[in-house]
């Protein structure tokens, strides 16, 4: 059974949206609530953390102080991939209205997921009413 070009192009679409969207939702998903941290306090904080534990003579410190380490370089990676929220947004918006009416995604449960309002009213998603 072959298919049509035309619905070829429409699963090419849909994953097209689709790739948009999670996009867009994993990184508003990462983000913390409260005062952002920016990517130069995390390289201080990370260079403050590698001559501590490079003076470190207790081998339990040393471990902790690596294991922080690992956590501060997992931080500075989430906010060099939130400095592409602008560029993911922009996706997002592009293809939030034709995903929503086609998977029946209401304006109520994106802004429960936490997208906001003004990226939704960009986007051309409808605010809904609750029931």
């Amino acid at each position: 059974m072959d298919m049509s070009q035309e619905h070829k192009d429409a699963l090419a679409q849909g994953r097209k949206e689709a790739r948009a969207i999670k996009a867009y939702l994993n990184t508003i998903d990462g983000r913390k609530r409260g005062r952002p941290v920016s990517r130069e306090s995390l390289e201080k904080r990370l260079a403050r953390l590698n001559d501590k534990i490079e003076g470190a003579d207790d081998p339990l410190r040393r471990i902790e102080l690596i294991q922080s380490r690992l956590e501060l370089q997992e931080a500075l990676a989430d906010v060099e991939e939130s400095a592409n929220l602008g560029e993911l947004e922009a996706g997002f918006v592009q293809h939030a209205k034709s995903y929503s009416d086609r998977k029946s995604v209401s304006y109520t449960a994106w802004r429960e997921y936490g997208v906001p309002a003004a990226t939704l009213r960009n986007a051309g998603v409808a605010e809904t009413r609750r029931r």
